[in-house]
């Protein structure tokens, strides 16, 4: 089995300014080549922003218009997908050579959703997650996702997936990556808590997988990125109060190791007992169709 290095990106982005974020990323892209990593993971909302502490003058049964004003401000900060920010990502990430894991928020119609975009080393967009359950305040702000965007991507490095901050609380969101052979389970997070690293070693020893989690680092966030392997065991960080870059050499080897003993979605599960039914079809609010009800 190869061994795969990989490069987590600890750094803040630049709220309301898209293209100041944007150079940021093609520079840590830049140094996370010259370190030689084939696949970069960037936190959750680098391009777009998360603006943590603001309630966008929301109150029950009130919205201020100086809150309505900051929204668009942020609306118009986001990023389309496809759009000029991930042409430019693609196009670095071919002259690199890498992979690229990357927390955007989209824009699409009226609504913003939370995004993982998955990258490929021959300038293409693989494809996204939109986070399916935005916490808290974030929903006044964020779209929910649908089951159309839970990819698990099978690439010369591994088979990759991204689940989004507190989405790594939803045991059935983890086992559906889990049922989908995740080997690279990237966490884009801006949890900068104590909790996070045991919830990060948690997950990759109950997935037997390599789990690569990148956090923000802010003023008001301070980082906590960590690199683990498929035993729970942390190759690197975590790290806070700082950007910078974690490294690690990912062995997908130890994968196997790990599974021995334990598969949840394979040996180790019950399915005459316990089953997971995901819905995988896209949930427009309008589908338009030419031949009736009959077209479906």
């Amino acid at each position: 089995m190869p061994t795969v290095r990989v490069g987590v990106v600890q750094a803040g982005s630049e709220l309301f300014d898209r293209d100041r974020s944007l150079e940021k990323a093609l520079e840590w892209l830049r140094q996370a080549a010259r370190e030689g990593a084939r696949l970069v993971v960037f936190p959750e909302a680098f391009l777009g922003g998360y603006p943590k502490g603001e309630d966008f003058g929301a109150r029950v049964g009130m919205r201020s218009p100086e809150g309505r004003t900051l929204f668009r401000r942020y609306f118009e900060s986001a990023c389309e997908v496809p759009g000029p920010e991930t042409a430019a990502l693609a196009e670095q990430a071919k002259r690199l050579g890498t992979y690229v894991v990357v927390g955007v928020i989209e824009r699409d119609g009226g609504t913003l959703y939370c995004t993982a975009l998955f990258i490929s080393p021959e300038g293409s967009v693989l494809g996204k997650h939109r986070k399916v359950m935005p916490t808290a305040m974030e929903r006044l702000i964020w779209g929910f996702g649908d089951g159309s965007t839970l990819p698990v991507f099978q690439t010369d490095v591994g088979r990759i997936g991204a689940v989004i901050c507190w989405e790594n609380y939803m045991p059935l969101l983890r086992t559906a990556m889990y049922a989908q052979g995740v080997e690279i389970y990237c966490a884009p997070t801006v949890d900068d808590r104590e909790t996070w690293t045991p919830t990060m070693r948690h997950i990759a020893l109950e997935g037997r997988c390599f789990v690569v989690s990148a956090c923000q680092y802010t003023s008001n966030i301070r980082g906590g990125s960590v690199i683990v392997d498929p035993l729970g065991q942390i190759l690197a960080g975590p790290v806070y109060g700082t950007e910078t870059l974690l490294l690690a050499d990912l062995d997908l080897g130890r994968i196997a190791e790990g599974k021995y003993d334990l598969d949840v979605t394979g040996h180790y599960a019950r399915p005459d007992l316990f089953r997971l039914l995901v819905n995988r079809r896209p949930m427009p609010a309008a589908e338009f169709r030419d031949n009736g009800w009959d077209d479906a």
